[in-house]
């Protein structure tokens, strides 16, 4: 059985050599994903995935190592991931902000490799493209600390990973899972297969990675985060209508309670981080059965996991 503790430990312990291996060879693994892998269907960014098993999905954890470690244990995914059809699904920001983000990049890659088709890793604004570089991105200076002159080449190679997260998960006819807010121009699935490519000519990357709903608004505002938009309940229903989903599940946004619900039960935000700099009372991720196929977020509820 495979000891979440212990893996826990290693990253702690882990020199240069052995992270940029286990960098280089995640990596590759990402690059080589598509087509049908298991129950998975993965097309350019975009997996595809049918409403058939369970999925524990999980909001920013923003380098905190303890939170990820207690929500592996209690979600019990590594029983689960080798019995049953379970997807442990990550929303991105990984790391940045906390204090052990290189230990939580460790332990998500370490996963990727022992459950290839059961983990699906996302990419965030902390893991976007090198023209939209979060603030504070204090990752360079966490592998300088730790791995002295050879952190520089560790962080050109986990910017490579970075480049092969996924961009978009859609549950067939459920859901659909981004890390920040809609596409607000998107017009067909081929923009989220292809929002890597198209950028930056094209700003859907941008918004997936970027933006985040609000309750006042119609059609899209500028955001205040400086990249990305504000966007209203009509931009929300018309993406989820393209894409013949629900609802939509998303990271991003800190929450005092762990999650929120917006626009009228379309949007689901989990956050699964906690402590400084955030000081959020409460983090939460999701536990769901998805072939129950709730109709809304506020359906989701009596399956978020607080702590």
């Amino acid at each position: 059985m495979i000891d979440i503790t212990e893996i826990a430990r290693r990253a702690l312990e882990a020199n240069s050599a052995e992270y940029t291996s286990l960098i280089r060879e995640s990596t590759e693994l990402l690059a080589s994903e598509r087509g049908q892998m298991g129950n998975l269907t993965i097309e350019g960014r975009l997996v595809k995935v049918k409403a058939s098993r369970e999925a524990i999905v999980v909001g920013d954890l923003h380098g905190d190592l303890e939170s990820l470690v207690y929500v592996l244990k209690s979600s019990k995914f590594i029983k689960k991931a080798t019995q049953d059809k379970i997807l442990l699904i990550f929303l991105g920001d990984y790391g940045d902000r906390g204090s052990y983000s290189l230990e939580v990049y460790y332990l998500i890659l370490k996963l990727k490799q022992f459950f290839p088709q059961k983990v699906v890793l996302m990419r965030g604004n902390h893991e976007g493209p090198d023209d939209l570089l979060a603030y504070p991105h204090d990752l360079p200076e966490n592998l300088q600390a730790r791995f002295g002159k050879e952190g520089s080449v560790v962080y050109s190679k986990i910017r490579e990973l970075f480049q092969h997260l996924f961009t978009a998960m859609v549950v067939d006819e459920l859901c659909v899972m981004i890390h920040g807010g809609v596409p607000s121009r998107a017009s067909s699935l081929k923009d989220l297969i292809f929002a890597h490519l198209m950028h930056p000519k094209e700003r859907h990357l941008e918004e997936i990675l970027w933006s985040d709903p609000d309750e006042t608004i119609t059609g899209t505002y500028p955001s205040p985060r400086g990249a990305g938009k504000l966007f209203g309940k009509d931009v929300t229903q018309k993406f989820l209508n393209m894409l013949n989903v629900r609802f939509l599940i998303r990271g991003h946004e800190p929450s005092q309670s762990g999650f929120k619900i917006n626009h009228k039960g379309k949007i689901l935000t989990l956050f699964s981080r906690k402590g400084l700099p955030y000081f959020n009372s409460s983090a939460a991720y999701l536990q769901l059965d998805l072939s129950i196929k709730p109709q809304n977020a506020y359906e989701l509820m009596p399956y978020i996991h607080k702590f």
